[in-house]
């Protein structure tokens, strides 16, 4: 069964490594290599990708503006500094707060410096996951099942020619995808 935090699909795998969806061997194989695959590149880009609901208790910084923890931020449940319930705002120059895909910020209002004191529930990531993330999943697995049965070797020789393999954790190309979703800087 499908782990819901997957960046791809079995059937995507199967279409991209040319194995027709009525053979099954490999299935459970593939579907471990998915999950597998999924947790190591959202531990590499220190964020979830799925959207999800975050509460965050935050320190005030004495600004009006302040960076979320996770996005892009397509929601926010509830916002309280000090206790005291934050509004969103009514429009344009209207106190209250608004968002962005990676902060909020405040109007007539600013987040009063102080320990634990600014409380936020917001919805953050992708209801979908970006094609080009799915992707780079889906050739960092093909290159991990493929890979298979010569782990641990870096070269081979037959008949006069060397063939030298990658021992790299993810390709090049992999790597440049997923560092467009890098989460970089703490908040």
């Amino acid at each position: 069964m499908a782990d819901p935090a997957d960046l791809t699909t079995l059937s995507d795998l199967k279409a991209w490594l040319s194995i027709p969806l009525s053979t099954t061997t490999d299935d459970a194989l593939l579907t471990r290599l998915i999950t597998a695959a999924s947790k190591y590149i959202q531990s590499w880009l220190n964020r979830t990708i799925a959207s999800a609901t975050y509460n965050e208790t935050r320190d005030g910084n004495g600004g009006t503006r302040m960076l979320l923890g996770n996005y892009p931020v397509t929601g926010v449940a509830a916002l309280s500094i000090d206790g005291i319930a934050i509004s969103p705002s009514a429009g344009p120059g209207q106190p209250g707060y608004v968002f962005n895909q990676y902060s909020i910020s405040l109007i007539g209002y600013r987040f009063t410096r102080d320990y634990s004191n600014v409380a936020i529930t917001y919805t953050a990531g992708y209801s979908s996951v970006p094609g080009e993330l799915a992707q780079a999943c889906i050739e960092m697995i093909s290159l991990r099942y493929k890979e298979r049965d010569r782990i641990g070797l870096v070269s081979k020789g037959l008949a006069g020619e060397t063939t030298a393999f990658s021992q790299k954790d993810m390709p090049a190309s992999v790597q440049t995808i997923l560092g467009n979703y890098k989460r970089v800087v703490p908040w």
